[in-house]
């Protein structure tokens, strides 16, 4: 789908990011487009992973404006992906893959899982339990979904990823990297942590600026 420049997906204005009752950030402004690779940054303590998940819908906004598509709350589901990324240790590679779907209501056929699983580089590990996986392995499970996500554009037109490339060696960083850009060429927006360079972000957040 075509995309414009100034085709606003999420607003930010004013937000305070707080862990409890202690603001870490105050006064945070985003404006977040379709097409957009934004790059969130800071020191830890700083609230990165909080900030998500207020976006998420997982921690309430008391101070500010969050708005999607020009209204407020949560009418657009955003596709988040935690840095723990929910793997059960003693379930299957299939299972995980599948209840971390049944999540967002996406169904995959095995074809499809088979697919995705060989995209990841772990073909042939359906059956096996994740507690038997590397911490890179088990990582690449859990991102496989992003694969799926990226048929659902118009359901879910925003990825909230946290630490995605961590534990990931060179070769799936860069299919990582190359899956969100078509996603947003596709109409969506990327919202991302990371502490190493993101050469496909077009902006950056620097929640450092905004620190109480």
């Amino acid at each position: 789908m075509p995309i414009s420049a100034t085709s606003s997906l999420l607003n930010c204005q004013n937000v305070t990011i707080q862990r409890g009752e202690f603001p870490l950030c105050e006064a945070v402004n985003l404006v977040l487009n379709r097409g957009d690779i934004c790059h969130l940054v800071g020191e830890n303590g700083t609230g990165k992973t909080t900030f998500l998940m207020q976006l998420a819908g997982l921690i309430p906004v008391l101070t500010g404006d969050i708005s999607w598509q020009g209204k407020a709350g949560l009418p657009v589901q955003p596709f988040y992906v935690a840095h723990q990324l929910g793997i059960h240790l003693q379930l299957t590679v299939e299972q995980n893959l599948r209840f971390l779907l049944a999540l967002y209501g996406i169904k995959p056929s095995a074809d499809a899982l088979e697919q995705a699983l060989d995209w990841v580089g772990l073909a042939g590990y359906e059956k096996i339990n994740c507690y038997q996986l590397s911490a890179g392995q088990t990582r690449r499970v859990g991102l496989a979904r992003l694969l799926f996500a990226l048929e659902y554009v118009a359901q879910f037109p925003c990825w909230l990823l946290d630490e995605p490339l961590t534990a990931l060696d060179v070769n799936m960083i860069a299919k990582i990297e190359h899956l969100m850009q078509t996603f947003v060429q596709r109409g969506g927006a990327v919202l991302m942590t990371s502490h190493q360079t993101v050469a496909v972000a077009n902006k950056q957040l620097d929640l450092t600026l905004y620190m109480v």
